[in-house]
């Protein structure tokens, strides 16, 4: 356990090290699904701050989408219990997600927009200058891949983002953890995981079946994914195809002499 806790410290401290993510007198936002990841993100930001150089608060806010049967009363005894600064925010977005999106279609992009739209707002109007996802390494890859294979885009989530209004910044500190570590830490910790009831039984969905792929390929050649995490950091636009992230026409070869085969010899 303590192995695994400081394998995991140190992917998180050498993330937000690498980008940045947090700066003296930062307000940190942790977006607290309920999930794994959420609380492994917490409880590792928590021991971090106990050993910082800097000084930074955290506080956990949690979006109660009323979902039904969601236990209202778990991340609150937690986190009391735990001691941490926290707060909910109750919005009704499932009966939005429900009432528009038809039976059988994913609802994960209208959820996903409605729960951040929220979550930017609370943000906005109570000082917070860092709002921190629980993504992982093994999210990134596999956005990476859908966007390759459906999008037409080489694109994954980046460590470290602002907002298209420009008013936040989103970190994501898990981003060099490995989602096989986390599950076994949050485990370990027996933190209590709530199930999400709106996406979590949709079987179909395009991610699963990246998920399921890389894992195959993982199982098949171990390290595979570390070298494809490895290759985002890594990038040659000279060797791709985007015009306006490579000047392809300003490219010019420099006029020589002749070289003679007697000179080579």
């Amino acid at each position: 356990m303590k192995k695994l806790e400081k394998k995991l410290l140190h992917a998180v401290g050498q993330a937000i090290a690498d980008y940045t993510m947090i700066e003296e007198g930062d307000r940190v936002m942790v977006c607290l699904s309920g999930g794994k990841d959420s609380y492994t993100l917490l409880e590792l930001l928590l021991q971090l701050q106990k050993k910082a150089p800097i000084s930074f608060d955290i506080i956990a806010v949690n979006l109660d989408q009323k979902q039904p049967g969601f236990p209202e009363d778990v991340l609150p005894n937690y986190l009391t219990q735990r001691g941490v600064d926290f707060h909910i925010i109750e919005e009704d977005t499932y009966s939005i997600v429900k009432e528009k999106v038809p039976e059988g279609k994913t609802t994960c992009s209208l959820c996903s927009r409605l729960r951040r739209g929220t979550l930017y707002s609370w943000a906005a109007n109570n000082n917070i200058s860092k709002i921190a996802l629980g993504h992982h390494r093994d999210d990134i890859l596999e956005t990476m891949m859908l966007n390759l294979m459906f999008s037409g885009q080489l694109k994954a989530m980046p460590p470290k983002l602002l907002s298209d209004d420009r008013r936040h910044i989103v970190i994501r500190p898990l981003a060099y953890a490995k989602e096989v570590d986390i599950a076994e830490y949050a485990e370990a910790k027996a933190f209590p995981i709530i199930p999400c009831n709106l996406c979590g039984s949709q079987e179909n969905l395009q991610r699963k079946q990246v998920k399921q792929m890389l894992q195959g390929w993982e199982q098949v050649t171990p390290g595979r994914l570390d070298v494809m995490f490895h290759a985002l950091q890594n990038v040659s636009p000279s060797h791709l195809l985007d015009r306006n992230r490579y000047d392809f026409n300003s490219l010019k070869a420099v006029l020589a002499e002749p070289i003679s085969i007697k000179n080579v010899v």
